[in-house]
């Protein structure tokens, strides 16, 4: 049961959290819209799980060459395939279902959401650049489930933010794991063929260009004049220190903790993230309330 959880990757749930973000920045705070948004955040759930299980079936081989990955449930021989394929079947039928209770709309979303990482799992994940941009088109699935799924028109302000920080993350995660190739003197085409694509000097243009606009775009949507008007206040202004300081410490944690390749674990366990997405959170709920 141990090695079955690790296979599903329970901690990854908090990039689901994306789901909830259009319901708080559009004031629909009301009890069927945040009951839908948790249904669609349970659904992706089930779909991020079975994402996982099938990007692991599909790469038994190149991450029993991983210096990491290798102690995987599935390259380690602790799950075996057949089983992990049964698991797949009933977590994307769960996610269907349950999307399905939200919306038509929420259940194309996490559909698209499966039929995307299938072509990335198949081919798209060893094409350039390219394979960032599939990475952040799943986020933005996820941004349009709790916008669009919920009735609620998304501002392109909320799609642009989202973009560029998906995008940054993205590119800092290539950019750990080109690090821990470096340290670990392991073959690029052995664990991921399309890092051999990539060079450190292009990663770090990729993620300054990306990061500097994450900061410009939620700048500019904290004091444009819509964003004033949606929720009578101009002191959103006051939230982004905190998202350049998550900014900076994550490049910090990337460059001398050895860490980004596992974002969701990155920010459970370091102290500094943490502090400061739940003080983001609360002043923005303190603005916005």
């Amino acid at each position: 049961m141990q090695a079955i959880i690790k296979l599903l990757r329970p901690h990854q749930y908090i990039k689901n959290g994306f789901v909830l973000v259009g319901p708080l920045f559009a004031h629909q705070w009301d009890i069927p819209t945040l009951s839908s948004a948790l249904l669609a955040f349970v659904a992706f759930c089930f779909m991020a799980s079975a994402v996982y299980v099938l990007n692991d079936l599909m790469d038994i081989e190149a991450d029993r060459a991983h210096p990491v990955k290798r102690s995987r449930p599935l390259p380690s021989g602790k799950v075996s395939p057949a089983m992990a394929k049964g698991l797949f079947v009933l977590l994307v039928a769960s996610s269907l279902v349950t999307a399905a209770f939200v919306s038509l709309e929420a259940q194309c979303f996490t559909a698209i959401y499966l039929l995307l990482n299938v072509l990335y799992s198949w081919r798209l994940k060893h094409v350039v650049i390219l394979d960032v941009f599939i990475i952040s088109a799943g986020f933005m699935l996820r941004i349009l489930a709790g916008t669009l799924g919920l009735g609620i028109t998304p501002s392109a302000w909320l799609l642009l933010c989202g973009l560029m920080v998906t995008l940054f993350l993205g590119f800092a995660k290539r950019r750990a794991e080109l690090l821990m190739l470096e340290n670990s003197g392991a073959d690029g085409n052995q664990t991921r063929r399309v890092l051999d694509d990539y060079s450190p000097a292009m990663l770090e243009q990729f993620i300054a260009v990306t990061a500097a606009c994450t900061v410009l775009s939620y700048g500019l949507y904290t004091v444009s004049p819509q964003t004033t008007a949606l929720h009578g206040s101009d002191s959103l202004i006051w939230t982004l220190p905190f998202v350049i300081y998550g900014i900076f410490r994550y490049l910090f944690l990337l460059h001398h903790q050895a860490k980004g390749t596992d974002t969701a674990k990155d920010l459970l366990t370091d102290g500094h993230l943490l502090l400061t997405v739940f003080s983001w959170i609360g002043v923005t709920l303190w603005v916005l309330s």
